[in-house]
């Protein structure tokens, strides 16, 4: 899929490439409060955007050879048998639990009205799919120690309709595998890992993404590695694989990759729905499916980054390291911890305000804000509250009282690669002030 084009040129244009981004890129000094401090962003080198400017050249804009490459490498480092690159993190969530739902996988498949544990506290679009799905959430609260499922009501929260479980790594947090896994086997209940925030993490010596039945990636510029937009699903079962091919390529039956024809061998030969024998493979769809693929470029970006992965990790463990040392013992702040067995991958330094402190967290972020640092919520809170899902049909597990005091009191700092010491320390320093200045108007 390569361009024709004369080699000698395409060479020259990328190292001019290479020396037009090694000088656009560089930075200069970090100024306190003139400069901002991002809560996440992407990490670039001049090879991302020569990878990026050469999958360009090829003039093969959808699926390609950087698609297949950037997919195989993946699954290799997360291990897992295959990854499948679609448009974001919340159409890989979309992809992987609507694969459930298909006829094909039998007994296992998910119904209408079938249950689907999850925690209220995260991201919209790893509930989003069960809804869309017309299948049923069931809300179960967090552990306010490492914001993941509190696993201690698992078995109180499984019921004769719970037919899979639905859960992020919280902030690249892991949540607790063992009890799931567990439960999981005995009853023979999917798992989907949404660990879009948790590329990298490891649970008991194995990388979260690896355990599941299906796991999901996000590669927008916060996450750990960049696409620009772009997401992947991970999958262990070649049938469940082919039903999440369906379903991200229009719901189609067919499965030859983009740019080839009868791979089945038997295109004209197929007789399935009330169609005539031998319609067009091609044009024949087992799902009603949409089309969530992403392009060439995309992955091309993506596969150079992966080569910068681990260097981002490190970057990111040590960041928390650093931070965690200077806030945690911060008068009336509680830094959350990683879940036992576990070595995160950090999306960012989740940070909870005793309610006893006196310490206002708007207020705390207003004045964050003020000198250009970055910080977030945890996500949508007790999704339960937000406008869009009151009202849903669901189920709900003991008073998800963990989940509301962290909706009020919770928040995160930046962790990612491109943030350097002194803008640690003036992170540090401001919260520090603040919480200081706190207690002596309280005195």
């Amino acid at each position: 899929m390569t361009s024709p084009g004369n080699p000698v040129n395409r060479a020259r244009i990328l190292e001019d490439v290479a020396t037009l981004m090694a000088e656009s890129l560089s930075k200069g000094v970090f100024r306190p409060g003139v400069d901002p401090v991002p809560v996440s962003g992407k990490v670039l080198f001049p090879e991302d955007i020569v990878s990026l400017v050469d999958s360009c050249l090829d003039g093969w804009l959808t699926a390609g050879r950087f698609t297949s490459a950037f997919e195989r490498e993946l699954s290799k480092f997360v291990g897992t048998r295959s990854a499948l690159f679609v448009n974001s993190g919340s159409s890989a969530n979309l992809c992987a639990l609507s694969s459930l739902t298909s006829k094909k996988l039998g007994d296992r498949r998910l119904r209408p009205g079938d249950e689907v544990l999850t925690v209220a506290m995260g991201f919209p679009t790893t509930v989003n799919p069960i809804l869309q799905n017309s299948l049923k959430p069931v809300f179960v609260d967090v552990n306010a120690s490492t914001l993941n499922i509190d696993v201690s009501i698992l078995e109180e929260a499984i019921g004769p309709k719970t037919k899979a479980i639905m859960l992020a790594h919280t902030l690249g947090n892991p949540f607790e595998l063992d009890p799931i896994l567990k439960i999981c086997k005995e009853r023979k209940i999917w798992l989907i890992e949404d660990s879009c925030d948790a590329l990298g993490s490891e649970y008991k010596g194995k990388r979260t993404g690896s355990f599941g039945d299906l796991a999901t990636l996000s590669f927008y510029p916060a996450h750990h590695i960049t696409t620009g937009e772009g997401g992947a699903v991970l999958v262990k079962s070649p049938l469940v694989k082919r039903q999440v091919e369906s379903f991200r390529d229009w719901g189609r039956d067919c499965y030859c990759e983009t740019g080839c024809d009868n791979t089945c061998k038997k295109r004209f030969e197929w007789q399935l729905g009330d169609l005539p024998k031998g319609y067009d493979h091609k044009y024949i769809y087992s799902h009603i499916g949409y089309n969530l693929k992403a392009t060439d470029p995309q992955a091309a970006l993506g596969l150079s980054q992966l080569a910068h992965l681990d260097s981002f990790i490190k970057s990111r463990r040590e960041n928390y390291d650093y931070l965690r040392s200077g806030l945690e013992n911060v008068e009336g702040l509680k830094i959350a911890d990683a879940t036992p067995g576990s070595k995160p991958s950090w999306f960012g330094l989740p940070v909870t305000i005793a309610a006893e402190s006196g310490i206002d967290r708007t207020e705390l972020l207003r004045f964050l804000d003020s000198r250009l640092i970055g910080t977030r919520l945890v996500f949508a809170g007790n999704i339960l509250k937000q406008p869009a899902y009151q009202g849903i049909e669901a189920r709900i597990v003991g008073s998800l009282a963990n989940t509301d005091y962290v909706m009020h009191n919770t928040f995160w700092l930046g962790v990612f690669p491109g943030l350097n010491p002194a803008m640690l320390d003036f992170v540090v320093e401001s919260v520090t002030e603040f919480c200081r200045d706190n207690r002596k108007k309280r005195k």
